[in-house]
């Protein structure tokens, strides 16, 4: 079986053709996922979709490293050892969305405190890994460095106990983790998978095993596996909202752009111009519904400040500050 990669190990492939940037953005938006991400915190080398990432200057590193001090501290003192975390990385605003991509952060990840187990698209190998990523390069996964956004779930203690067991369980996690990988993967169907979708079955593993639901996840084989999980989210009503795409770009795509399927969608939402994959937003909105008590945080950055705001009501837009909102200055 294999073992999840570790921060350093895997570089992503570069340079691909210009007309599949021009619809990274909309493929993003229905898949939310990054491809490998770099090899150490200080390149920049994020989750890219195999595309040339954009230089950061030294000033923006060294911004994005403060800001990622800022969200480790308050993992430190949210006195938990997992959470639940997104991050923004491309402007998906005009699809509705925030975040695109999540993992769990882990205090006693073996790759360091608070790394985030996450799955990404291995470009050289056209396959999907589980990587173990310090928050650091995490967010360094961004296309405009001058804004970010981070959100962080914490759990009560019976929910997060299961969950950081199940995801520091190597070959459990790893069982999880499709063979094949779909940005805009269709969260019932064993076809493909994306890093949203990923985490989405973690939680079903961990938390189905009261329901008698982790039996299978266990001891079967992957499908076995990640069946018992989507049987699991059936049952408690899981239901991403739809992405509209609204253009046919995006299914012309899908006929070469390796990480784009829609054959595992249903015909009325392929119809209908919308797929209904896994989102940082899905996740939150599900576990928000499922565990009373769950608590969020939400940080971001400009150029000048970082604003943390504490409950479930984001953010404004342009990461402005509101009564109640903790502000901490970049000197």
């Amino acid at each position: 079986m294999a073992a999840v990669a570790k921060q350093g190990t895997r570089k992503p492939e570069r340079g691909r053709a210009a007309a599949v940037r021009l619809v990274r953005a909309l493929l993003l938006a229905a898949g939310l996922c990054g491809g490998a991400a770099g090899s150490q915190a200080s390149s920049s080398d994020a989750s890219r979709f195999c595309d040339r990432e954009s230089p950061l200057s030294a000033q923006q590193q060294d911004r994005l490293l403060r800001f990622a001090a800022i969200v480790r501290q308050e993992l430190d003192a949210s006195g938990r050892a997992v959470a639940l975390i997104a991050r923004s990385g491309l402007d998906l605003a005009r699809f509705g969305l925030r975040y695109s991509h999540a993992g769990v952060s882990l205090k006693a990840n073996a790759n360091g405190p608070w790394s985030v187990r996450q799955l990404y698209y291995a470009c050289d190998e056209a396959r999907p890994r589980l990587y173990d990523q310090g928050l650091a390069g995490f967010l360094f996964g961004t296309d405009d460095p001058s804004i970010g956004y981070v959100s962080i779930v914490l759990l009560p203690s019976t929910e997060a106990v299961a969950l950081e067991r199940t995801a520091l369980d190597e070959a459990l996690a790893l069982r999880l983790l499709a063979g094949r990988y779909s940005a805009n993967a269709y969260p019932y169907s064993l076809r493909f998978q994306n890093c949203n979708q990923w985490v989405m079955e973690l939680l079903a593993t961990a938390w189905g095993a009261a329901d008698g639901e982790s039996a299978v996840a266990v001891a079967g084989d992957a499908e076995g596996a990640r069946e018992s999980a989507q049987r699991w989210l059936m049952a408690q009503g899981y239901a991403p909202q739809p992405v509209q795409v609204g253009s046919q770009l995006l299914m012309f795509a899908a006929n070469f752009v390796p990480w784009i399927h829609v054959a595992d969608h249903p015909e009325q939402d392929r119809f209908a111009l919308q797929f209904r994959t896994s989102t940082p937003a899905s996740i939150e909105t599900f576990v928000r519904e499922q565990v009373p008590g769950a608590q969020r945080i939400e940080l971001c950055h400009d150029e000048r400040q970082v604003v943390i705001r504490r409950g479930w009501e984001p953010v404004a837009e342009g990461c402005r500050r509101s009564d109640g909102d903790r502000v901490v200055a970049f000197d």
